[in-house]
């Protein structure tokens, strides 16, 4: 990525790491992270527990210092300056709001300690109430709101300021499962109306997929793969990313032919088909390929079929139903199919069946 500030972007982190202790004791946190993050994006660092992506949000909040790298907020280097300094608010995962006061008093205690006039703090306050829907609770104790609620607030009192971006530590943690899926869509509809940068942490790769312009995939203090939802999913760089994001079916192939983003492999049973190639790798020998589980479908088994199997479990998921086939090599295949009332009758358990990839659904990975 090439070092030149540019207004398109909101964050620019370069080459940081972040290392705690020293000597055989030292533990890396961060090693060499390079990413840009666009001006009014909804960006997402998604990965398991201690990959490190808290730990750089900490940093371009001011939390932490770097041991190494810069952090550009428009091409300004604040990689020195202190969280007061900077033009960045956090929400955590435990919202941090003040129970002995109103929803009222919480949004407005930021823009009090900034100092701003009364006519701005009540302005500011009065439009924050009715961008998160709150209007009717203004006066209420934060501790007297439910979950969602609480959430709603902490957000407004981020907001109110104005930061030029706002950084999330998985505010969704602490919710159930249905509000937390509205809020996913709160959340979008709040970065959509004020066009401030969001960056969001979460280890939810469904959260990721739901509300982010774009993701980050971290991994032991690494970014492995930056890219849409949709590129994240469907072409994966390697398989780490692969297996972290949704259900992934990985089989072993050898390479027949590559060129051009493409290669001819061979299954096991000795079925051709075609795999896409990420670009810059040149397969070749074995390689493990992927396949999603919605990308295949059952057939009976024979000519049409590129593996055989035999039916497991059948698991029915309401929207749709996931069928467990054991292939004649061992390995254990997962398919996908789609509730609908003109669907095919499901085979029974024990049925051997055929298994059909659909056409440019496989993929070579790098291990």
């Amino acid at each position: 990525m090439p070092h030149s500030a540019s207004d398109e972007f909101a964050i620019e982190v370069r080459n940081v790491s972040m290392v705690y202790g020293a000597g055989a004791s030292a533990f890396t946190a961060l090693d060499d992270v390079e990413v840009a993050i666009r001006e009014n994006e909804f960006f997402t660092l998604l990965g398991p527990s201690g990959c490190g992506k808290t730990t750089l949000l900490r940093l371009i909040a001011g939390f932490s210092y770097p041991s190494g790298g810069d952090i550009r907020l428009h091409g300004q280097n604040i990689a020195a300056l202190p969280p007061f300094k900077r033009p960045v608010n956090t929400v955590f995962q435990n919202y941090a709001l003040f129970p002995h006061m109103t929803v009222s008093e919480n949004i407005a205690f930021g823009l009090a300690m900034l100092k701003r006039s009364r006519t701005e703090i009540r302005d500011s306050v009065d439009r924050m109430l009715k961008l998160v829907q709150l209007e009717a609770l203004k006066d209420r104790k934060t501790a007297q709101l439910s979950g969602g609620q609480q959430q709603r607030v902490a957000l407004a009192r981020a907001l109110a300021p104005q930061p030029k971006v706002l950084l999330l530590d998985e505010p969704l943690s602490a919710l159930d499962f249905k509000l937390r899926k509205e809020m996913q869509i709160e959340l979008k509809r709040l970065q959509h109306e004020t066009g401030i940068t969001f960056i969001f942490v979460t280890h939810d790769q469904e959260e990721a997929l739901t509300m982010a312009d774009r993701i980050a995939v971290m991994s032991a203090g690494r970014i492995l793969q930056i890219g849409s939802p949709r590129e994240i999913y469907d072409r994966p760089a390697e398989r780490f990313v692969a297996d972290f994001i949704g259900e992934t079916n990985f089989m072993q192939a050898d390479v027949l032919s590559s060129a051009d983003g493409m290669a001819e492999v061979a299954l096991p049973g000795g079925k051709r088909i075609p795999a896409l190639v990420v670009e810059g790798f040149r397969p070749s020998g074995q390689v493990s390929i992927v396949v999603r589980p919605e990308h295949a479908q059952i057939v009976e088994a024979g000519p049409e079929a590129h593996l055989t199997g035999t039916l497991e479990n059948t698991v029915y998921f309401g929207t749709d139903t996931h069928f467990h086939i054991r292939l004649d090599g061992g390995r254990q295949f997962i398919l996908r199919r789609q509730n609908s009332r003109s669907a095919a009758a499901a085979p029974q358990n024990g049925t051997v069946v055929g298994i059909r990839i659909d056409d440019g659904a496989a993929q070579i990975l790098k291990d």
